[in-house]
């Protein structure tokens, strides 16, 4: 037998079902084996290796025994020539085992090798090649020198990014995620040494392979994904401490002579834990300090609303009226967690602003010196009540947006992609379509061949080809791009992503059986799920009384500055009677009387249950239906929107459509909302 296949696997059973699948490509006119250790995983990893892959040979361990224990009991059994490790959060490229059989085929003294490894987005992952942690090595990598001065063959060597990923060459070792190794070498040195739980081992095994004669090579002539870290967030471990104690047991199994070299490196995991916790502890205090500003400078707004100008109080009270006010919203804040554990809680923040102001009233009742004007206090508490929630609002929908690693939705619909526009291609769009809040917003396909660009595919047209995607990507602004991997070899997904290496771009798989969008750090189920719910949000008092209370306050607001600016445009010429902006005050003075609301439904049949089903809300300003509109939006969908809204409505989500709804005015991409 050729080779043997090993995995061992922690509850990532969508990861492990893609990683088979190109697995057994690559194996394809090879004699060849697959060993999958099942770590106790209870996410149904073991029985979707049963029913979907019968042909692989199945290990199932009652307990997490770690990553070296479990590929021991795999290399026990293992038949092949030459034996691989590697993760289940991989993706091969269909000749990446015949490159690196050759490899070692014509390098008789290397005795482990393994590949280039890119990260999802593309890039280069640099724990793929490295040298040992000597105590140098591992304090510069400890204090974070290596990060500083990655061309520095001094500081760099942790990981060697001073040399060029796109050669190959000896290393002392390579990642534990990808490891070929010859049958002669395993029956030399032994398995993996169990007294690493996880981390170290990798590096402890290339160490033996070289003290036992051999050469340890890195191969950039193949590559494979590697969604680096999957197991680790699946299981209870504290990551940062298993690596730092695997590096020091290393050191103190091969450098126990030298007591400074672990003294350094224990010093530097103490600096490194330090700089952690000054980075935590500065968080909320950014957060206070910009609530305080933000306080403040409402207090300023409101004194030039109220007055038409700023210094109207006597010189002494400025001190006062500018600090006090934000410290006790900041206070109340910190009694209330706002700034540890709810930094980024919109309502909390609201409520917050609630109590700070109702403080500040009975402290102005009582300081008769500095009982200025309670309109202003009012004017000041609505804007903050805007403010400090708002900002907390838009970091949310930006880190969304922007970020590959939360696992939060959005309606901020990332721009996407999906690269391949056949049947599977289009079932994707449709089960996409199917759900509300998974913060897709599809673009365009991407076809295998330029021959049909331009032309529409179920109402979406195809924008590209395979070989002028990154273009597509940079002027169409594109944040997501989704392979269906039933179109597109693996060699060709690896190739489109390592052209893409330096944009800003999430890249996403989807299996061959259409059950999940796989990406860096989160997995979208794709089924959607019945909407049968026996109590909606928007029926509950407190959610209704919070969202009448937003609506009064942003209408008067906006009323408040928008009528007079509006008279006095109007008497100037600027505007003409009966334009949008009348239409949008109309819109405003009924959301402050209580027959519309900013956010709701399309119509007014449908928000007041006409059709015989429940309340659903009043008529909006804007909506999930409106927000998301389109010419070929049917029926079923608009009703699934409405529904959806009903029954996860919140002061959160109100802000988010509201904010995706201005987006859209602003790059004018459909008719004014209030219009609708």
């Amino acid at each position: 037998m050729d080779l043997s296949v090993i995995i061992v696997n922690y509850n990532v059973r969508q990861f492990l079902e893609n990683a088979l699948t190109s697995i057994g490509r690559a194996l394809e006119g090879m004699k060849g084996e697959i060993i999958v250790v099942d770590n106790a995983s209870d996410d149904g990893s073991a029985e979707m290796v049963r029913a979907k892959f019968p042909g692989v040979r199945l290990i199932e361990s009652a307990e997490n025994l770690g990553f070296a224990r479990a590929n021991n009991l795999a290399l026990r059994e293992a038949r092949g020539r030459y034996l691989l490790l590697i993760n289940p959060d991989t993706i091969v490229q269909e000749d990446t085992f015949r490159v690196m059989m050759e490899f070692l085929e014509t390098h008789p003294a290397v005795g482990l090798a393994g590949c280039k490894i890119l990260n999802p987005d593309g890039s280069f992952q640099l724990p793929c090649r490295r040298s040992f942690p000597t105590p140098w090595v591992a304090f510069t990598k400890t204090i974070g020198l290596s990060a500083l001065f990655p061309r520095s063959q001094w500081f760099g060597r942790y990981n060697l990014t001073y040399l060029d990923p796109d050669a190959s060459y000896e290393v002392d070792a390579v990642s534990g995620s990808f490891m070929m190794l010859r049958r002669e070498v395993y029956e030399k040195i032994g398995g993996l040494d169990e007294a690493f739980f996880m981390y170290g081992e990798d590096l402890d095994w290339c160490y033996r392979v070289k003290q036992a004669g051999w050469r340890v090579s890195y191969v950039h002539a193949t590559r494979i994904i590697h969604f680096k870290g999957e197991s680790t967030r699946r299981s209870n471990l504290d990551e940062v401490r298993v690596f730092y104690g695997a590096m020091v047991l290393f050191v103190q199994k091969h450098f126990s002579r030298s007591r400074t070299g672990v003294l350094f490196l224990r010093l530097g995991i103490f600096l490194r834990a330090a700089a952690a916790w000054v980075s935590r502890a500065l968080q909320p205090l950014l957060s206070g300090v910009l609530d305080l500003v933000l306080v403040a400078l409402a207090m300023i707004a409101a004194e030039w609303l109220y007055f038409g100008h700023i210094f109207s109080y006597p010189a002494y009270a400025y001190p006062i009226v500018w600090t006090v006010p934000g410290l006790m919203v900041v206070l109340i804040g910190a009694a209330s967690r706002l700034y540890s554990t709810h930094r980024l809680a919109a309502f909390r923040a609201a409520v917050t602003v609630v109590l700070g102001y109702f403080v500040i009233s009975a402290m102005v009742f009582f300081a008769k010196t500095f009982a200025f004007s309670r309109a202003v206090v009012l004017i000041s508490g609505m804007l903050s009540l805007v403010l400090l929630p708002g900002w907390r609002l838009v970091v949310r929908a930006w880190g969304k947006r922007g970020s590959e690693g939360s696992s939060d939705k959005t309606l901020f619909g990332s721009r996407t992609l999906i690269v391949g526009c056949g049947a599977s291609g289009q079932e994707v769009l449709r089960k996409l379509r199917a759900r509300v809040d998974d913060g897709y917003d599809v673009i365009g396909f991407i076809d295998t061949t330029s021959a049909r660009i331009g032309e529409s595919v179920a109402g979406v047209e195809i924008v590209g080809s395979v070989e002028n995607v990154g273009k597509v990507i940079d002027e169409r602004r594109i944040t997501d791009v989704i392979f269906s991997t039933d179109e597109l070899s693996y060699a060709g997904i690896l190739g489109v992503i390592g052209r893409s290496t330096r944009r800003d771009v999430n890249f996403r798989l989807v299996p061959t059986s259409l059950e999940a969008i796989i990406g860096k750090t989160r997995i979208d189920d794709l089924d959607p799920l019945p909407l049968v719910e026996i109590e909606y949000n928007i029926h509950r008092p407190a959610n209704r009384a919070v969202k009448r209370l937003f609506d009064f306050v942003l209408s008067v607001l906006l009323l408040v500055v928008l009528v007079p600016a509006h008279t006095l445009l109007r008497a100037v010429g600027i505007v003409r009677r009966g334009g949008s902006l009348d239409v949008f005050i109309a819109a405003l003075g009924e959301i402050a009387a209580g027959a519309r609301s900013f956010v709701g439904v399309e119509t007014d049949a449908v928000g007041r249950g006409q059709r015989g089903g429940p309340y659903l809300g009043l008529r909006g300003l804007t909506g999930l239906v409106q927000v998301n509109l389109r010419a070929d939006l049917p029926a079923d969908e608009r009703e699934r929107y409405e529904l959806y809204y009903a029954k996860n409505q919140s002061f959160v989500l109100d802000v988010e459509i509201m904010l995706k709804a201005v987006l859209q005015l602003l790059r004018r991409e459909g008719d004014h909302p209030w219009q609708k």
